[in-house]
């Protein structure tokens, strides 16, 4: 939890400095700022609270072996190709996938195979695709994921070649 305490930190800061800049405006932006920012945590916490459920339940649940075995430092390719479906298909934002990442990193995946994990998530987005194929068209959508098809387990490759044995959390 250590970690987490300058960022808190920090957003916390900011938050302030806007909150008063907004109420110094005297236009009422810090009560409709406030109004705006309960809404989105009304929408955004109940699906934060099941990613970090699922976060506390995947080492609880599966052996620190299977994990091992399956995505770990000596997983290889079938540990970084698991990753990359697995991140691709993972829906919703950074509030959903991080806390996954960091559950997963506490419970023995490599480096390497997060890393192609998160790579995916943020490059392939499978449940975007619908959106971006009515906005920009079937075509430019499949140029785009074919041009990034290699990109997730190459990063997680980089990684596991080169970091792998950094402690990350």
């Amino acid at each position: 939890m250590g970690g987490m305490l300058w960022p808190t930190v920090l957003m916390g800061l900011v938050a302030v400095i806007l909150l008063w800049v907004g109420y110094n405006r005297g236009a009422g932006e810090h009560m409709a700022g406030l109004k705006a920012g309960g809404t989105l945590t009304l929408q955004i916490l109940p699906l934060l609270a099941f990613a970090m459920i699922i976060a506390g339940m995947i080492p609880q649940l599966i052996s620190r072996e299977a994990i091992q075995q399956w995505v770990g430092d000596e997983s290889g390719w079938k540990g970084l190709l698991i990753a990359t479906v697995a991140g691709g298909l993972t829906p919703g934002g950074p509030y959903v996938c991080l806390p996954l990442v960091g559950g997963l990193l506490r419970a023995g995946v490599g480096t390497g195979v997060m890393v192609a994990y998160v790579t995916a998530w943020s490059l392939w987005a499978v449940g975007r695709v619908p959106m971006e194929i009515g906005i920009l068209g079937w075509k430019f959508t499949l140029i785009r994921l074919v041009c990034t098809f290699f990109f997730p387990p190459f990063a997680g490759w980089l990684a596991m070649r080169f970091f792998n044995k950094v402690s990350v959390i």
